[in-house]
């Protein structure tokens, strides 16, 4: 679950971290409210999932009530555009934040390196880009350090990790200590994202958290019932919203080609094969072993509620799944929805003669079936292809 930089910011601030002082707001109003209670300037902030929201005009100063209003009013309603193409996401809420007169920027994280099986502190001077384009642009200036699952960060190590970053040393015990809470938040909330960039040195010589990136694991939200409140609050893909609602594994992709399959194995081999054939999967949809007619009606639904999807590739494999009700799912909400796009279908396993004989039977002249899964594939890169042109 990945949360909003105020929500990141107040469960920093639960741990005692150094943030500043902000309030969040849903209207112009009470973010001019927000405002003036906080004393200008403030800088007023997009709460959306994505980053380069700056860039974007999802973050702006106001210094005074004339440009706090202004400013709210543009923010609200917007859709702002990720670096990489991501998006729109559009923009509900805001975090009214006191402003902050910057001396310094560096960056700082504690991700879960899950190939080490250990959390990894990484810490930079250079701050307000990206990791990527710090590792690029200077390596040595990103360092790098794993942290015992049971011990943790101590404050010896944390002072070690900041005196290689270069960091100045007059600002280094504050900036140790902010690194031993953060692996801290990080075991404690079992985060597996934390990004602070950038991590500034105000004009006063504090050390601050200007920014939060915090992504908690879905897994162990029942350990933090706290946490998975926040929840309702983040603004969800709506795709991956409903599949929630309906049971369903479900995840957004940003091709053109939907993908449903049952069994996880099954639906990651089939997003290989459609990139093999030169397409590009829209989700990744596991309707899971059993699969009823209902339970397809819904995947569909959720589909083809995705605008860029051009067509719809199955992928079964009938084991305790029978391909019979795969069958009568896809006839029943062909009829539902009204479902005209092009559908591939390759049933293998349990009473899949049965299930191409119902297909057959219904006289779907937007379904194609094939026996293989490469075979599938590029029916349905082609399809796909073809829609995109009349389209």
């Amino acid at each position: 679950m990945d949360l909003l930089e105020y929500q990141g910011k107040e469960l920093f601030a639960r741990h005692g971290l150094p943030v500043p002082e902000g309030s969040h707001a849903a209207t112009v109003e009470e973010a001019v409210a927000a405002s003036e209670t906080l004393g200008y300037p403030v800088a007023i902030k997009a709460q959306v999932l994505i980053g380069g929201r700056g860039k974007a005009g999802g973050i702006k100063i106001a210094a005074d009530r004339t440009e706090a209003h202004e400013h709210a009013g543009q923010i609200i309603g917007m859709d702002i555009i990720g670096p990489h193409g991501e998006g729109p996401f559009r923009v509900h809420e805001l975090w009214v934040e006191i402003g902050s007169e910057i001396e310094s920027e560096y960056y700082a994280s504690v991700i879960l390196d899950r190939s080490e099986k250990k959390l990894l502190v990484m810490l930079s001077r250079m701050g307000g880009m990206d990791v990527e384009a710090i590792a690029e642009s200077d390596p040595e200036a990103l360092v790098r350090q794993h942290v015992d699952p049971i011990e943790g960060l101590d404050i010896s190590d944390a002072r070690d990790i900041v005196a290689r970053s270069g960091i100045p040393e007059k600002v280094a015990d504050q900036v140790a200590s902010i690194l031993v809470k953060l692996v801290e938040v990080a075991r404690k909330e079992d985060a597996t994202l934390i990004e602070v960039n950038p991590l500034i040195v105000n004009a006063n010589g504090e050390v601050i958290l200007l920014d939060s990136k915090v992504t908690i694991d879905g897994n162990a939200l029942y350990r933090h019932p706290e946490l998975s409140e926040l929840s309702d609050g983040v603004a969800e893909d709506p795709q991956e919203a409903m599949a929630k609602e309906r049971g369903l594994t479900y995840v957004k992709l940003e091709g053109d080609i939907g993908v449903l399959g049952n069994g996880a194995g099954l639906c990651m081999s089939t997003l290989d094969v459609v990139a093999q054939a030169g397409g590009s999967p829209a989700n990744f949809l596991d309707a899971g072993g059993g699969s009823q007619a209902d339970a397809i009606v819904d995947a569909l639904e959720v589909i083809t509620s995705d605008e860029k999807v051009r067509a719809i590739l199955f992928n079964i494999f009938g084991g305790i799944t029978r391909c019979d009700e795969v069958a009568k799912g896809i006839i029943e909400a062909t009829g539902r929805i009204g479902l005209t796009m092009p559908i591939v279908v390759r049933l293998d396993g349990t009473n899949s003669e049965e299930g191409l004989a119902l297909l057959d039977a219904a006289g779907m002249t937007n379904l194609h079936h094939e026996s293989t899964m490469l075979g599938a594939a590029k029916k349905v890169v082609e399809l796909a292809a073809a829609e995109t042109e009349k389209n």
